[in-house]
């Protein structure tokens, strides 16, 4: 029988991170497998119609979200949408595009949880919380850096939107199977790359994968696990520390390829966890790179398990 499209959808406020996540996967499993979409596309009014209706990007009436409930649903069932598509650059929207479904759908965005028919289109879903200085950090970067805005102009679009991140943004954290929150650390505050840390709230929504092979030499080797609450709830929280050693990396690594169906060992390779530094050069983040494989891992395993 045909398999059916697996989907992952990760959701987070603006330059949360949504992009770095998305292609590090595509690279895990396979950009010539994968179908992207941004639900962003899916906004209701232009910049200047938001403007004059005193209405923000992230305000579920400022966004189509019945479209978006049709198309994941065609999506997951194999079938094409022609999906809208909103340019950042412009404000204003572009032509639809004719979008077909691959093996594996990422669907990121801002709402992507909102409703209940939206949430159970996913096979994984992923909130992505970094603190709120080090998002202001990466906004800020971006929207001056890429899409030509001032600093004054970020700064106070990120204060407008703060009412509606604090009541449709960040509640949806709850619906995730996965919380990612890349942090600094304490003695490197000023850090926003590569020596992250990494801290994942695993929920039991997915059955994650045995990692006691690497955690049995106790704390101080990079990687930690303890039990945790998250909204109210009992979570395993896993930490990846920024400056965890190429040995102790690998081994989480090989691990997490140990437990990957064997069907897909061919797509190991190097390329994940890059990003680029502040004057354009690629550096490697293992706690990245260890974060996107190990959602790769549940990828997979659905891949490998589920069938229309």
């Amino acid at each position: 029988m045909r398999k059916r499209p697996i989907l992952l959808g990760i959701v987070g406020d603006s330059a949360a991170g949504k992009t770095t996540i998305t292609r590090g996967i595509a690279k895990v499993i396979g950009e010539d497998r994968c179908t992207t979409i941004c639900t962003d596309d899916y906004h209701r009014y232009n910049r200047v119609q938001r403007a004059e209706k005193k209405i923000t990007a992230l305000h579920p009436d400022c966004n189509y979200l019945d479209i978006i409930e049709q198309h994941l649903e065609l999506l997951k069932a194999g079938r094409p949408i022609l999906k809208p598509h909103y340019n950042h650059a412009t404000g204003d929207f572009d032509p639809p595009s004719y979008v077909e479904p691959k093996e594996f759908i990422i669907v990121e965005g801002l709402l992507g949880y909102t409703t209940k028919a939206m949430r159970d289109s996913y096979d994984v879903k992923l909130y992505l919380a970094p603190p709120e200085d080090l998002r202001y950090q990466w906004k800020m970067k971006r929207d001056t850096q890429k899409r030509g805005h001032t600093a004054e102009a970020v700064a106070k679009e990120m204060k407008m939107r703060e009412p509606d991140s604090e009541a449709f943004i960040r509640p949806q954290r709850k619906w995730a199977d996965m919380v990612i929150c890349f942090w600094p650390p304490a003695d490197k505050k000023e850090e926003t790359g590569a020596h992250l840390n990494v801290s994942l709230i695993l929920r039991p929504t997915l059955p994650h994968p045995d990692l006691s092979e690497v955690l049995e030499h106790g704390s101080g080797n990079g990687i930690h696990l303890e039990l945790d609450r998250d909204m109210g709830l009992p979570v395993d929280r896993l930490e990846i520390d920024g400056t965890i050693s190429d040995s102790k990396a690998k081994q989480l690594e090989d691990l997490l390829w140990k437990h990957i169906p064997g069907e897909h060992h061919h797509l190991r390779h190097e390329g994940i966890g890059d990003i680029t530094g502040t004057t354009g050069e690629r550096l490697r983040s293992h706690p990245l790179a260890l974060t996107q494989l190990l959602v790769a891992y549940h990828l997979l395993k659905a891949a490998s398990g589920h069938y229309e």
